[in-house]
């Protein structure tokens, strides 16, 4: 289960290209504990391995196989960018950034992909006014 708390999340960013949101993902593992701070090289390096645009608006963000011993403990951080930025030629609008440990980054992504496949869910994270709004979409989703 997804423990989303107010800290994981980033309301109305802007980047200019997607290194950048890549970066202040793993910027925000890290200072939330998540991950050390080599875990944003491996998040880069794995966005370069191949996309992590998922679809609907959505990247997700994280670090390569061989990057596990970077990792604290597991968790997903959220940056809304409502206007959008070019995940090669994607526009993507919500980076969830995730970190898990062992096998957990499977039940995180499944989590995310519950809320995520829903085009209405993903619109009201998009416009999202607050961290708590967030916050109840995913537990609205994911405990049904």
């Amino acid at each position: 289960m997804i423990a989303l708390k107010k800290e994981d999340i980033v309301l109305k960013k802007r980047f200019s290209d997607k290194k950048k949101p890549i970066e202040a993902a793993g910027k925000q593992l890290v200072d939330q504990g998540y991950v050390e701070l080599d875990y944003i090289e491996k998040m880069i390096e794995r966005d370069q391995l191949t996309t992590t645009y998922i679809g609907n608006m959505v990247a997700i963000p994280h670090g390569t196989d061989d990057s596990k011993q970077l990792i604290n403990h597991s968790g997903i951080v959220i940056l809304q960018v409502p206007e959008g930025v070019d995940f090669d030629g994607n526009e993507v609008k919500l980076i969830i950034g995730i970190a898990g440990v062992g096998d957990e980054h499977l039940e995180l992504l499944s989590q995310i992909a519950l809320v995520c496949s829903e085009t209405d869910n993903v619109q009201q994270l998009i416009v999202a006014e607050s961290e708590a709004k967030i916050i109840e979409l995913f537990k609205k989703e994911v405990t049904v």
